[in-house]
């Protein structure tokens, strides 16, 4: 079973294939994803990747974190699961007045 990584501050202009080629270097990249924003499809600036192995994942990690990669220096961690429901983001504060109905 592969191992999944969370890959942050990328560059916004990298593409799947060039996180995939980064990745392959070390071992078996078995995929990559840039994550993009629905709305205009522009990169996030992060991704993740799934390494063939708990090995390769764990020498990708110890050698790509804090790399420099198209002019930024990568974070590289083990992917934690989403939360069940979409996460903890939250959705409108009412102690500031934004998020919930009004009426006057």
């Amino acid at each position: 079973m592969g191992k999944k990584l969370f890959v942050g501050n990328l560059s916004f202009k990298t593409t799947n294939d060039e996180l995939r080629e980064l990745f392959g270097r070390i071992g078996s990249c078995e995929s990559a994803s840039v994550v993009t924003d629905r709305a205009t499809g522009r990169s996030r600036g992060f991704g993740f990747v799934e390494m063939a192995s708990e090995e390769e994942a764990a020498r990708a990690l110890a050698e790509l974190n804090g790399q420099d990669f198209e002019g930024r220096r990568l974070t590289v961690a083990e992917a934690h699961d989403r939360p069940p429901g979409g996460g903890d983001r939250p959705r409108g504060d009412r102690s500031r007045g934004g998020g919930g109905r009004r009426f006057e």
